[in-house]
């Protein structure tokens, strides 16, 4: 669990540099041919996860050791991704306290669990299965980072003049004061989210702003929003998949464990080595669970050290990822993961045998109408 201030400045700067410095190289590129953009648009995918996963670090006051040092740096880190940080990691907060208990946390994608499905008609069931197919972390990327923090900001301003007007009609003698600590916003929780949320704004917005009138608004938008959207893309499948996988830990609250909701409940991606680099080694997933304050720099040395205690630990390749895309239901009764055809297959056979336990009471009863007889 202990940081390493010089390994942590290290990585900001082989992160941070040369993704600014992919920007220079695409504006030469661009000047000579856009047939040179792709290359060094997927270089700048990979870095902005890789600024993510840094950040994610950060909120974890595990990358320095010093709380504020990560807190200043997890912000620029969250500009650079158009993310509020300290919101962002206040509410991932909660999913690491809660990890497997599917009463309290449902997920990235918001799941529900088979009874609920069952309730739902079927086209509900259909657009339910269809936003959350694999396919769709491509619009959801675009919108979690470009903007779900613009739109929190709008809407949480709006709901606070409106509670203004509501407390001064009911009092109209109401200090501002008293006004603003009665409101309970539904976009953020406490006054420092609200200020972070400001302040990530101000500073996206501006930068938006500025580079589009420095490189041109088409092709910085443009290639920002491709490089933005897809790494977030990844981000999500990613983390999909490191908690929806056939027989992941799915629990209801009574008898939650959060020693099994971390290991059992987490899996271990076994990535390629550069794809270990550019997500900080966010395949060690389960060992992260156990401890959210070990730095990423230790992660595969405590995975290594403990090897021998992980063997039931679930591990995932690359390939498997779309695979686990289809446990989009929690099996409440069952406590575990389904998709949709498990559902319905399980619906059937449960349908089938009711009917055959139907027509064996009738043979019966016909049996003894005619014994009677």
């Amino acid at each position: 669990m202990k940081s390493n201030d010089l390994w942590a400045t290290y990585q900001i700067l082989n992160t941070v540099v040369p993704y600014i410095a992919l920007w220079f190289l695409a504006v030469k590129a661009a000047a000579v041919s856009l047939w040179f953009l792709p290359p060094i648009v997927i270089l700048m995918t990979l870095f902005s996860l890789r600024c993510f996963s840094l950040m994610h670090d950060c909120g974890h006051y595990s990358l320095f050791t010093s709380k504020k040092v990560n807190r200043v740096v997890g912000f620029f880190l969250g500009v650079i991704n158009a993310i509020p940080q300290y919101p962002w990691s206040r509410g991932h907060a909660y999913h690491h306290k809660t990890n497997g208990d599917w009463e309290r946390y449902r997920g990235v994608s918001a799941l529900i669990s088979t009874e609920e499905f069952s309730k739902l008609s079927a086209s509900q069931q259909k657009f339910y299965a269809m936003i959350r197919h694999s396919s769709m972390s491509l619009l959801g990327g675009f919108f979690y980072l470009a903007i779900k923090p613009r739109y929190a900001l709008l809407a949480g301003t709006y709901d606070f003049i409106g509670h203004i007007f509501s407390s001064l009609r009911k009092d109209p003698r109401m200090g501002f004061a008293t006004i603003i600590s009665s409101h309970k916003s539904r976009n953020w929780y406490t006054g420092a989210e609200f200020v972070d949320l400001l302040l990530n704004n101000i500073c996206v917005i501006g930068s938006w702003i500025f580079l589009s009138h420095l490189l041109g608004a088409s092709f910085f938008l443009g290639i920002y929003s491709i490089s933005l959207t897809f790494s977030a893309a990844i981000f999500i499948c990613v983390f999909f998949a490191q908690h929806n996988f056939e027989d992941s830990y799915a629990h209801k609250t009574e008898g939650w464990d959060y020693l099994l909701g971390a290991l059992n409940g987490s899996s271990y991606l076994e990535l390629p080595t550069i794809l270990k680099w550019f997500s900080a080694d966010i395949g060690f997933h389960n060992i992260h669970h156990l401890s959210e304050r070990i730095p990423n720099y230790n992660l595969e040395a405590c995975h290594n050290a403990n090897i021998h205690l992980l063997s039931q630990v679930k591990k995932l390749k690359i390939g498997d990822i779309l695979g686990c895309s289809k446990y989009i239901l929690w099996d409440s009764e069952a406590s575990k993961l389904v998709s949709i055809a498990e559902f319905h297959k399980s619906k059937s056979t449960a349908l089938d045998i009711e009917q055959s336990l139907l027509n064996q009471n009738n043979l019966e009863e016909l049996l003894v109408k005619n014994g009677k007889a």
